[in-house]
């Protein structure tokens, strides 16, 4: 016992402080997972609408 609380009461309060660190960490590991989830799929519609441009563009020129 320390100051009259038994051990396993510090030792379960240590594991709540973990959990929560644990959680956090993982909260922000996701996070950053989906932004770039997020950039690669916003560059392949970028991509994909630069060529739609272009083939446009080639087809108006063609036809001219």
């Amino acid at each position: 016992m320390i100051g009259g609380v038994p051990l396993w009461v510090f030792i379960v309060i240590l594991l709540i402080f973990f959990s929560g660190y644990m959680a956090f960490r993982a909260m922000h590991a996701e996070r950053k997972l989906d932004e770039q989830f997020i950039e690669r799929e916003g560059q392949i519609y970028i991509d994909r609408i630069r060529e739609e441009k272009e083939k446009k563009a080639n087809r108006d020129r063609q036809g001219s």
